[in-house]
């Protein structure tokens, strides 16, 4: 007959605690390390991350823009009066002289307005004509009524004094006497008269001719006007150079002010930039430029800022000092790096993406062996067209990311493969 031993149920039930208990506890000491390792670090493929190494050297500050060369001089030729085109000469990239005719246009009313200015300016030097010969002849009738006056008026004093004498004798009658020395003042008053009409009568007289000489000096300024819309009519080039472009095409309608051309001349050039209005606060007048056509670097300064921003970026015209290389023409597309100033002396690296002057961020730095990268603040101090100054954060010889980091904004680390 077989003993049951109830001690073993007890000692299996207790290993069976302990061997649990013992798993729990590897399994909690197993998450405090996984727990004290942090969450597992980023990994980023090394060749196709750009890297740069901090350097002590002097930095050139530049300013990259784009643009077009454009003529210094040039000018566009508007109708002078609403008109159709008839006939185009002159095709664009022809060479062209001041008095070269482009395109001749059409218009019946200039036409008849010339000839009703030209018969309107001939009818008013008539008019003045005819007025100075009225003037002169009515003068010269005005001098003889004068004349006749002070010469009768000469004879009643010869008779006057003779009767004064025969009075005396008495040898004529008294009343005779009086009646010849009333007729002698009454010659007198007369001549006076005739006198203050000769005089105010020349003085009439510019008045008179000043308002039909008006008359006739605005009769000629019109008929220069329509001379001027009709010799308008044959479009010239009015300087030397080449004929940029014609906009309008035989039989078009135009209106008065329309552009129907442009002529420009091209040995004159200079580069018109864009600068971004960002960077537009460091360009100055005089800085020197750097204008690459593609075929050839020329020399260069800023000789004008555009006051106003248009569309993000600020019109920058740079004056050509140097030789042009072959190849530039109006509106060849360049590339202009204006130098801002140069820096001594100063620790910089290749420029990181979003990098921006004077501003505080953060870069990864690659360790000594190269594998892993931390985020360590950076003070960034000026920026140029390809580096930037370090001004704190970085050493000399230091590496860091340049490329676009953002995607491992929420990490301090990142594993490099």
């Amino acid at each position: 007959m077989d003993i049951v031993n109830s001690t073993l149920g007890v000692q299996k039930r207790r290993r069976q605690r302990l061997l649990a208990g013992a798993a729990g506890a590897a399994v909690m000491a197993l998450a405090g390390v996984v727990w004290s390792l942090g969450p597992a670090l980023p990994e980023a493929e090394s060749s196709s991350l750009w890297v740069g190494t901090v350097e002590r050297n002097d930095l050139l500050l530049e300013v990259r823009a784009s643009g077009t060369l454009v003529p210094r001089s040039s000018r566009w030729l508007a109708a002078a009066t609403t008109a159709q085109v008839l006939e185009i000469f002159v095709l664009p990239g022809a060479e062209v002289e001041a008095d070269t005719v482009l395109m001749r246009l059409s218009n019946p009313e200039v036409e008849d307005s010339l000839r009703n200015a030209q018969f309107e300016a001939t009818a008013a030097e008539a008019d003045v004509n005819a007025k100075r010969a009225e003037l002169a002849s009515t003068l010269l009738d005005m001098r003889a009524a004068l004349a006749k006056a002070k010469a009768e008026y000469s004879s009643a004093g010869v008779k006057h004094e003779a009767d004064a004498r025969a009075a005396e004798l008495q040898l004529i009658a008294r009343v005779q006497f009086e009646q010849g020395r009333i007729a002698y003042g009454q010659l007198g008053e007369r001549v006076e008269i005739e006198q203050d009409r000769v005089t105010g009568f020349a003085a009439n007289i510019k008045a008179q001719m000043e308002a039909v000489m008006a008359r006739a000096e605005q009769q000629r300024s019109t008929l220069v006007l329509r001379q001027r819309q009709a010799d308008a009519l044959e479009v010239k080039a009015g300087i030397n150079g080449v004929l940029q472009e014609v906009v309008v095409q035989e039989g078009l309608q135009v209106t008065s002010g329309g552009n129907l051309a442009r002529v420009a001349r091209p040995d004159d050039l200079i580069a018109r930039l864009q600068v971004s209005e960002l960077q537009a606060k460091d360009v100055a007048l005089g800085m020197p430029v750097v204008i690459d056509t593609h075929n050839g670097v020329a020399e260069g300064e800023v000789a004008r800022i555009d006051p106003a921003v248009r569309s993000g970026s600020v019109q920058v015209d740079v004056a050509l000092t140097g030789e042009l290389p072959d190849g530039a023409r109006p509106d060849l597309s360049v590339d202009g790096r204006i130098r801002v100033s140069l820096l001594r002396d100063v620790l910089s690296v290749g420029r990181p993406a979003l990098a921006q002057a004077n501003r505080e961020s953060s870069f990864f730095r690659l360790d000594d062996s190269g594998n892993i990268a931390s985020r360590v603040p950076v003070g960034v101090g000026a920026v140029s067209v390809d580096r930037v100054q370090l001004v704190r954060g970085l050493k000399e010889g230091d590496k860091i990311i340049l490329s676009d980091t953002s995607q491992w904004d929420e990490y301090d680390r990142i594993r490099l493969k």
